[in-house]
């Protein structure tokens, strides 16, 4: 077995999963030169200082240190500084090898190589891996303009407030829309949060940016028909993605691909006061991006079964004639991340593998 392939097992014991394909084989060879692959083996998900890497490695803690520096400046791998001394991990495949590498515009020859290669391994494989649990990685949630008739609308269900218990903002380029570039949506929607924040302006790969500038993008994603997604725990926010169907490698997990794991849905669907409604169809053909809603006689109805509760149609409706309203068999989410980690290993069966590999 060769270096490679044991850092695609390594990765597979993650929640997200990297699982066996050729496609996915070339990208790990692309991301990381073979001296790379040999430091990367010397990982957990878990940061290690430089001096526990070296001895893993069998590589002096010179080597050691300008090869992980190499591997974070390119996005393939995180770190972070503790007690003045910086600890380096093991990234998943999203958020980190597919994104990273491209948030900062893509644009070569071996981005677009990339490109072709992730889109082939999301058809031949991670696609139905990453939405492989019966829990979700990730949320719709819509801007609470589109909710704020509702009723018992909870913290952790307001982007806005969420939002505010974080301390690092980070904005960088969509790198499913930088990948696919399949249509002419704003690409610098990619909002991160705290210490991934913090090492992606670190490294050049995203750029800081306030409380308000994050707010504003919210709203500019609103506004360009964007479903908002996040980590589907109720704790704090890591990432809001901004997606729209024809890129996203979420959102076509459903549209495309047709799992209905692909994401957790929002926990209100879109509902119509035909009395209000003009029959315009802005929703049906600019607003909806899962083909929920269908104009019959000049009246919109809502396919509940297939409303994923982003709000886009109501934002933008002239006459109010719809409305978000709580679904009956909503879910919740887990309470943190870590939780919502240990629920998906449980449900993939990987856990005792993902903890024997953190606590080697």
């Amino acid at each position: 077995m060769d270096d490679y392939e044991k850092l695609r097992q390594m990765l597979h014991t993650n929640p997200v999963g990297a699982p066996r394909s050729e496609a996915f084989q070339e990208i790990l060879r692309i991301l990381f030169t073979p001296e790379e692959v040999h430091v990367a083996l010397a990982l957990t998900f878990v940061p290690r200082a430089v001096r526990k890497i070296a001895s893993v490695s069998g590589l002096s803690p010179e080597r050691v240190a300008e090869l992980c520096e190499s591997m974070a400046n390119k996005g393939i791998v995180f770190c972070r500084e503790k007690n003045a001394e910086m600890g380096y991990a093991l990234l998943p495949i999203m958020p980190g090898l597919f994104e990273f590498p491209l948030m900062s515009g893509g644009g070569t020859a071996t981005h677009q190589r990339l490109s072709r290669l992730w889109e082939q391994y999301r058809r031949e494989a991670f696609g139905i891996e990453f939405a492989g649990s019966r829990t979700p990685l990730l949320r719709v949630i819509p801007v609470e303009k589109t909710i704020q008739t509702c009723n018992e609308v909870l913290p952790y269900e307001i982007l806005s407030t969420m939002m505010e218990s974080a301390e690092t903002f980070a904005l960088a380029q969509c790198a499913c829309r930088t990948s696919m570039a399949a249509c002419d949506a704003p690409r610098d929607v990619c909002l991160i949060f705290d210490k991934t924040a913090q090492f992606l302006i670190d490294r050049k790969l995203a750029r800081e940016i306030t409380k308000q500038r994050a707010q504003d993008t919210l709203w500019r994603s609103e506004e360009a028909g964007l479903v908002h997604t996040c980590n589907n725990s109720q704790d704090r926010l890591t990432v809001i993605c901004n997606c729209c169907p024809c890129c996203c490698m979420v959102l076509r997990g459903l549209t495309d691909l047709g799992n209905p794991n692909a994401f957790a849905k929002g926990r209100w669907h879109a509902q119509v006061d035909e009395s209000l409604c003009s029959g315009c169809a802005t929703c049906e053909k600019e607003r909806c991006p899962v083909a929920a809603i269908e104009v019959q006689g000049n009246r919109a109805r809502v396919k509940r079964e297939r409303c994923i509760g982003c709000g886009l149609c109501v934002s933008t409706c002239s006459t109010d004639a719809l409305s978000m309203v709580p679904r009956a068999d909503a879910g919740v989410p887990p309470k943190t991340v870590t939780d919502l980690g240990i629920r998906v290993l449980e449900e993939k069966g990987r856990l005792k593998a993902y903890i024997d590999l953190n606590e080697n």
